[in-house]
Parts: structure tokens; sequence; C-alpha cells
């Protein structure tokens, strides 16, 4: 059955190479170049950038380096990127020189992994030095005399076991965190490099530590840093004896010619991390989390005094994650993003810890980088209906102007949905917040069906996000009006808000999206008989949660993206054991009000009541939520009888990350929809 399902699949054409049509499709998103790793220069008149594309034929992406003046294109405005690299190998990633006349970058051109320079005058690209395979996180130190990077080292030995059976395919396990994410241990962690500008041989300077840095698995260049002097470097790490239950990772600060790493933040229990030195070397601003296991915790800006070591709390009283903090050059304050109420804006902050609210509007700023001496920053704005460009925001008054517009020609030549705002009443009377997305030339005397989106996270803001497979433009392009509550259980909308979903997964949650569901009902164009609820991870969950426990039958079809079928096999299999502790109050095993909450919330107690058709989607790579909760559900559903079907994929994670798995989960995704809404869309 399930082959048969996959072949047909494929009968369906890929679109034509360049070709648009006047609405998005799975094809078309993926022809959308996709902009990041940002760094304004030192003289804060141009933007180092990277721009990938993605080549559906050879399921594949490239990226290449670009610069793009603070002041935009010609004229002032968004103009063409000045490409700096090409070649076969993509760049990894880069650095800017700090006299701003060259940057940097990691790449493998054929001899090897060699950290090239790139004179911005003219000239070609010039290797300075090896650095180990994988060298990523590339970092010119301020005094211009080292780089910086991350690389693996391997540390754990090879089991004398192993000797002479070569071919020996196995694995032996004597620890958790065996395996994160997507991907198995394989006896090497992740440490912190510098070498010489003029070249020799690059120093550990976590030399002989099973220690990760970054923090694993989505750790970044911004969790070490070097100081205004180019004396030390400060990074972050887990120290913990059991990592896989422990969110206490810590800031060491260490000599740029090695020795003893100093702790600063020990005693401070949660993720300590994201370190950013002040211009004038006094201060050191980092994030923290105050409490052990809790990964969603509020994300705090701490300041630590480098003369005393005193550290104190800089966003006290505001009652919001702190995201992507920079200081102004003059060292007085900085720039950070937060969530709130559906979208991320741009605040600043003063050493005093007075905030103030920059930006406003319906979009996504992220990844704010100050702009010297000019009172502005840039950033990476983003929309429910085209995806992140960069843009300078002026501090002054918020005004927003667009750098780069690298898919302005594609969009420009589509009839674009309509994302709204909305307020409603829950079932408890609370207000709740979400996005209504209609299709393009939306008519209200037509009925349109509906799909409920169920968010993931669990502690994930619905905001204005671009996302690749749950793109709410495409969904809203083949005629469906999308609602996207902002549930319990998201930042954005005060702590509160975004604490009450641990350990009550199955309670008001749901019932935000039966309220949300229910508000769309209301309206004359929409279509009851054909709605879905549709999400991934833990919106997953919710579907399955929804197929037992929706006793008015809102839903004529199910799709369920990597979701936690059984709470107890999810315990037993994922592999970060601090998220199930604190989200389900430790293992099912340890009490009896422990037990009663995973057999309330667990979806697989209410598989006696599914009959709405399901599609499972799930990766064999997804450690995060296993494999065998989709098959469960699956499983589930069949024996049941229920119109089912299971999209599988053997090497994607919890994620969908190559092209052509990505317009198949598409396709299958929409036909799914078709096959089950009577009536089609």
């Amino acid at each position: 059955m399930f082959a048969a399902v996959v072949s047909s699949m494929f009968l369906l054409p890929l679109a034509p190479e360049g070709a648009s049509g006047d609405r998005m499709t799975p094809e078309l998103l993926w022809e959308l170049a996709r902009v990041g790793g940002a760094q304004v220069s030192p003289d804060g008149t141009q933007v180092l950038l990277r721009i990938s594309r993605y080549d559906l034929g050879e399921n594949a992406g490239h990226s290449e380096l670009y610069l793009v003046p603070v002041s935009g294109g010609p004229g002032g405005s968004a103009g063409e990127p000045r490409q700096l690299t090409a070649g076969e190998k993509s760049p990894g990633s880069a650095a800017w020189a700090p006299d701003g006349g060259s940057i940097a970058f990691v790449s493998d051109r054929g001899k090897g992994t060699q950290i090239f320079r790139l004179p911005l005058a003219g000239g070609e690209a010039r290797a300075l030095c090896d650095v180990p395979e994988g060298a990523t996180n590339l970092r010119w130190s301020p005094d211009g005399k080292h780089f910086s990077f991350t690389a693996p080292v391997e540390l754990d030995a090879k089991d004398p076991l192993f000797e002479g059976l070569e071919k020996a395919d196995a694995r032996i396990i004597d620890d958790l965190l065996y395996r994160r994410w997507d991907s198995w241990r394989d006896g090497s962690y992740q440490h912190v490099f510098v070498v010489p500008v003029a070249g020799g041989e690059p120093l550990d300077l976590m030399s002989g530590q099973k220690l990760d840095c970054p923090l694993q698995p989505f750790g970044g260049v911004e969790d070490y840093e070097w100081s205004p002097d180019g004396a030390e470097l400060c990074y972050t790490t887990v120290i913990a004896e059991r990592p896989e239950a422990s969110t206490d990772s810590d800031l060491f600060l260490v000599p740029v010619g090695g020795g003893a790493a100093k702790n600063v933040t020990e005693g401070m229990d949660g993720y300590d991390r994201h370190p950013v030195y002040s211009p004038d070397g006094r201060w050191m601003a980092f994030n923290s989390m105050a409490r052990a296991g809790y990964e969603a915790d509020r994300d705090r800006l701490m300041l630590r005094d480098r003369e005393s070591g005193e550290v104190r709390e800089l966003s006290r009283g505001f009652d919001a994650n702190v995201l992507d903090f920079v200081w102004d050059d003059d060292s007085r304050g900085g720039v950070f993003a937060s969530e709130d109420k559906g979208s991320i804006q741009i605040f600043t902050i003063d050493l005093e810890g007075k905030v103030r609210r920059v930006t406003s509007g319906q979009h996504n700023l992220t990844g704010p980088l100050e702009v010297p001496g000019r009172k502005m920053v840039v950033a990476a704005r983003s929309t429910h209906l085209a995806p992140a460009e960069l843009v300078r925001v002026d501090l002054a008054d918020g005004t927003i102007t667009e750098l780069t517009h690298v898919n302005a020609e594609i969009l420009a030549g589509l009839e674009l949905p309509t994302s709204e705002e909305r307020w409603i009443e829950s079932t408890d009377g609370a207000r709740m917040q979400m996005w209504v997305i209609k299709p393009p030339d939306f008519d209200p005397s037509v009925k349109y069906p509906l799909l409920t989106y169920c968010q993931g996270g669990p502690q994930s803001m619905v905001s204005q996000f671009f996302s690749y497979r749950w793109n709410f433009h495409l969904m809203a392009a083949q005629g469906y009006v999308v609602v996207a509550p902002n549930r319990r259980g998201l930042p954005g909308f005060g702590s509160k808000w975004n604490e009450d979903i641990s350990q009550h997964w199955g309670e008001q949650a749901m019932q935000d999206y039966l309220a949300a569901t229910d508000a769309m009902f209301a309206e004359p164009w929409i279509d009851r008989a054909r709605t879905a609820a549709i999400g991934a991870s833990f919106g997953g969950y919710s579907v399955y949660w929804l197929m037992g426990h929706d006793q008015e039958d809102r839903f004529a079809s199910m799709i369920a993206h990597a979701g936690v079928f059984n709470l107890e096999s999810m315990y037993g299999a994922t592999e970060e054991l601090f998220f199930v502790n604190w989200d389900m109050g430790g293992p099912y095993w340890t009490s009896e009000a422990n037990r009663q909450r995973y057999a309330a919330h667990s979806p697989h107690r209410s598989v006696q009541n599914w009959d709405t058709p399901l599609l499972v989607v799930h990766g064999q790579k997804d450690f995060r939520v296993p494999v065998t909760e989709g098959m469960q559900a699956f499983t589930a559903a069949q024996v049941r009888g229920v119109k089912s079907r299971f999209l599988y994929y053997p090497e994607e994670g919890h994620w969908v990350l190559s092209p052509q798995n990505g317009v198949l989960w598409h396709r299958v995704f929409f036909d799914w929809l078709e096959e089950t809404l009577p009536g089609g869309s």
C-alpha cells in the first residue's frame, strides 16, 4: 500500500525550471534565495552576508558571500548585492578583518579545509593556514593577530573489543546522550581553537575536555567571543555529569595562549550563554535562564562587571525573552530582539535596565547588528508572505529601510495571500491572539476549507516566520484559509502564558485550538465540512490528542509530522531528558501523580475514539521525537480501520531538509487534503 501511494505522488509533474505561475507552489518555494549570516563591517558602511540557493534537480544547495552597503543599493535603495566568492564549493563561516579591508572565510578548495583571506579592494582569495576538517564558526580577533574557530576533536578511544573486527557494525553504549537531534555521538567533541593569522599550528583552548562548544545541537558562533583587547576568549559549555538531563551551561574565560579556564557563572543553574563584551572592555553581557532543566525559561540579559566580577540582571522587570543582544558602540547600553504578541521586534536597553521598544508591525526582526556611530541596526525581516531580507532600522524612530531584495522579482509575479491578526476569547475567558491567512483574491461569498495549524515547541511563538515546510503563504495559495493561534504555552504574551503548557499538555492549550476553530466556524466563508488539523512536533502531538478528544467532530482530516503519540515510550527513547523531566514532571514511574499525568495527557490512551483520516509523517533520524512515535500512531489508525497514510523519510530527522524531500512533503500534504476533505480545495 505504501509503495503504491508514493509511486502515485511522483506522477505529479515538476514545475518547469524558472516557471512561477501566479501563485506559490512547492517547487517555487525552493527557488527562493535564502539570506543569512549578516555581519556589519567595522566602519559600519557595509554588510557581509551569505545567499544560498537550491537546485531541485541536483537536490542540493550552494552558498556564496556578498556585500551590500548599509546605505542600501544605488541611490540609497535596495540593490543587487556585490558577489565576493564563486566556486564549486560553498564557503564556510566568514569574518571581517578588524581594519575592514578584507574578509576571511573557511573553505575546502581541493587542498583540505583552509582559512582564506580575500582583500576587498581587489584580488584573489589567498590561503593563510590549514585548519582541522570541518572547522566552522570563524572569528577574527579584535587585535587582528589571531583567528578562532570551532572544530571536532576525537577524544573517546575505540573500544579494544573491536580489535580485528573492522567490519563490525555495532555500538557499545554505557551512558545516555549517545545520540542527539539527528546524529549519533561518534567520540568527538566540538572545541574552540585559535591560530595566528601569520600561520602556525592551531591551539585547542579546550584540550582534553570531553565538552562541547558551541552548545549542542543548535549552538553557533554566538556561543563564544573575543575580549576587545584580544587577550582572552569566553566560551560556553555544559559541564554537568549527566548532560542529557541538564541545561546547566556555564561561561569560561581562557587566555588566548591557552591554560586553565575560569568559570564565571558557577552556581547559576540554567543556560548561561551568548557572551558579548562591551566595546570599552568594562562589561560582559550574556543570556541566562534561572531554572535548571527548563529549556524555555525566560532568557534574561545579565551584566558582568569585569573588574569586580559582580553579575546582575539587566532585564529585570522585562517579562519576555532578550534575544540577540548587541552593544552600542559607546558601551552605555545596547539593542536586542524580543517576541511580542505574534511578532519579533527591536528594543533598546541602557545600563540601568530601562527598555524602549523601537519597532512595531507584522514582521519578525531578528539578529540585530549595531552599525557603529550611526544609531541604527541591521536586521533580518521576514513575514508570513516573504522570506527574510536584510533591512536597516533607525533606532530613533523605528524607520525600516530594505537593504536586500533578492526574492523581489519572484514575489512580484505572485498573487499574494493576506495575513490578519485577530483576538478571540478562549474557552476559559482568556483573550488569545491568532493569525488568519486568507487565499489570494479572497472572496467572502465563497466557502473555503480551513486548516487549524498547531504549533510545535511546545514553547515557540507563532510569529511572522516564513517556514519552508509549514508555509502559510503556500497553504493559502492553494485555496485554504489558515488559522494559527498563539495558544497557551507560547512566549511573547508574558511568562504565565508561556509556562501554562508545562505538565498541562492535554489541557487548556488543546481547548485553545478548539476555540480558534470555532471562532472561524462563525465566519460564513468557512466550510465546516472541509476542516483539517495540522502540525509538527508538539503540533503533531496536538493532532493526535485532538483525534481522540474532539467530541464535536470538527475535523475531517488530520496531518501529524514528528508528533508525540505515547508519552511513556517518548520518555524512554528521546535524547534530552531534561525536556520531558520538566514538561512531564519526571519519569512516569516515580509517583502516582506522574502516572496519572502521563495517562491523562498521552494521545495513545484515546485511540479507541479515532475515526478521522490521518496522515503521519516521520523521519528515521529524528532522535528528539523518535520515529516509533509515528509508527505507533500509524499502526493504531490502521488497526482501527481509519483511513491513514505514512510518509516515511529514512534519511531525514525532526525536520525535512533536502530539496526533493521537501517538495515531496508538500505534494503528499496537499494530495492528502484533496483526497480527504470533501470537495477538495
